[in-house]
């Protein structure tokens, strides 16, 4: 997903593993009974990791490391990405996918990535022919969610990137198409994504979240006019950091700048364009500069006689699925364009998506890109098609790209625990509308499991009618096999075994296993 050109400083500143999917509760405090003993507290949300997701589709077609590399990344949640597709066949998706989310009382998050023009037709081209086109479309897609609950981050670079844009500073942006209006579709892109946040929004359950750029893209000011001119206000907030690689200490404090900015836009006789930033009074490089700008927000605050409440202003998610090291720095002079934001070597995994913070401007930390998909094929200013920094061919965008899935997890900030666990099944044989298959668990850990239960999920259908050696239950497409007394020890290196026969056509399961939470390699 590309990142513009070098952003403007504004003009006339001021001197911010899979978690078991656990069942959400409506209720926002618990009460004891008079006298009796305290109601437990209401169970955390948990985000939704898709059993079939792209990541573990692509680790079927894998080996060896590369396979283990991409299952263990798929056991964590990220976004499902609709990118195309009739409004009947993306209501279908999205349907498919939010119940699978709600039968495991988990949230999924969905990426609607489909705005005519999308990336000014670079890497990510697409998108719908035009507005009515794209109407229908996210009518349908919001149509998919209906009642349930979701996190929606709407258009990735819908903001960021718009066709003929003129800035907040009356800049005109290098995204200037020759075949599109130029005076209409900047215009347009915002009736597009108003329509959107006003579909998404009428959802009882569903939060929109607007495109927010990120601390080395747009100043604080430019972001929230774009922000308020595409309906933040009838949003829940925005999204920062999508597919990119800006360090987590760093966005989280634009996130509070943006939602102080729009605060005060929307609520005083405070212009975006007067909101100090990263680049006004701070220095974008030098943190110990950045106490400046929070000076200029408590500043400003005072001169409006608006209280921040940033509980109650807009939140943001912050994208980490790539972000442990920060930003690439190319090398100087080495290439006429470096494209610093697409498949930047020496990357690792940031903070692991939660949508505990503690921070009362961000809602979570997620995984929007997918970790392990490639940006594009790179050619950093030269003919190609190798990438010349890598030395190869990078995969087109969104393709699986097996060298830069093994250094996120290598240089994962916090580290990625090693599995410490193999699963192998084997399915012994069908007949017409039945199978049966057997499992083997080894322990490759360091220390003995007293207990353990092994998650996975039946792909196409099955549903298991008996089962031995282990305790089985079996909910949606996902099955539980928990220890027996007798085989409820299982010490380092050593391998239990379990057998069930299912209903269904061929017994398929999905590659991911979780052994006590936990991913295992496979075969």
């Amino acid at each position: 997903m590309p990142v513009a050109p070098q952003p403007r400083l504004l003009a006339g500143a001021a001197a911010s593993t899979l978690a078991l999917a656990l069942a959400v509760s409506g209720a926002a405090s618990a009460v004891a009974a008079p006298g009796g003993p305290p109601a437990p507290a209401p169970a955390a949300p948990s985000l939704y990791v898709d059993w079939e997701s792209s990541t573990l589709r692509a680790a079927e077609g894998l080996t060896g490391q590369e396979r283990d590399d991409a299952v263990l990344l798929g056991s964590y949640p990220s976004g499902a990405w609709f990118t195309s597709g009739t409004p009947a066949e993306v209501q279908a998706a999205v349907d498919e996918h939010v119940s699978a989310a709600a039968a495991e009382g988990a949230i999924p998050m969905l990426v609607a990535y489909n705005v005519p023009y999308r990336d000014c037709a670079q890497y990510s081209a697409g998108g719908a022919a035009d507005t009515a086109e794209y109407t229908a479309w996210i009518d349908a897609f919001a149509a998919g969610i209906g009642d349930r609950e979701a996190l929606v981050v709407l258009e990735p670079d819908g903001l960021g990137i718009i066709p003929w844009y003129t800035t907040v500073n009356g800049e005109l942006e290098w995204c200037q198409p020759a075949d599109v209006d130029p005076a209409t579709s900047a215009s347009e892109r915002f009736v597009q994504l108003n329509h959107a946040v006003d579909a998404l929004a009428a959802l009882p359950a569903a939060k929109v979240y607007l495109d927010g750029t990120h601390n080395g893209w747009l100043g604080v000011g430019d972001a929230t006019d774009r922000l308020i001119r595409a309906g933040v206000e009838r949003a829940d907030g925005f999204f920062l950091n999508a597919s990119n690689y800006q360090a987590t200490e760093k966005v989280s404090r634009y996130a509070g700048w943006v939602s102080d900015c729009i605060a005060l836009s929307t609520q005083t006789w405070w212009e975006p364009a007067w909101c100090a930033s990263q680049y006004y009074p701070a220095s974008p490089d030098d943190l110990s500069t950045w106490l400046l700008t929070d000076a200029a927000y408590d500043a400003t605050f005072a001169d409006t006689g608006l209280a921040r409440d940033r509980a109650a202003q807009k939140h943001a998610l912050i994208d980490t699925s790539r972000n442990g090291q920060g930003p690439w720095t190319a090398p100087a002079g080495k290439y006429s364009d470096p494209e610093e934001w697409c498949n930047p070597p020496g990357r690792g995994l940031g903070l692991r998506p939660t949508l505990q913070t503690g921070d009362p401007v961000i809602d979570g930390y997620v995984w929007i890109k997918v970790p392990g998909e490639s940006d594009g094929r790179c050619l950093r200013g030269t003919a190609g098609p190798l990438d010349p920094e890598r030395g190869m061919e990078d995969p087109a965008a969104g393709g699986w790209f097996p060298e830069q899935a093994a250094e996120l997890i290598a240089l994962a900030d916090p580290p990625v625990a090693a599995p410490e666990c193999r699963v192998r099944s084997v399915v012994h044989g069908t007949w017409p509308g039945g199978f049966i298959a057997q499992v083997w668990v080894t322990n490759t850990g360091p220390t003995t499991l007293q207990g353990w239960d092994l998650r996975f999920a039946l792909t196409d259908g099955g549903q298991v009618v008996e089962s031995w050696g282990a305790d089985v239950a079996q909910s949606g497409q996902v099955v539980d096999a928990g220890s027996l007394a007798w085989n409820s020890r299982l010490a380092p290196g050593s391998t239990m075994t379990f057998g069930y026969v299912g209903a269904g056509a061929s017994g398929q399961a999905s590659l991911l296993r979780l052994l006590d939470g936990k991913a295992c390699t496979v075969g």
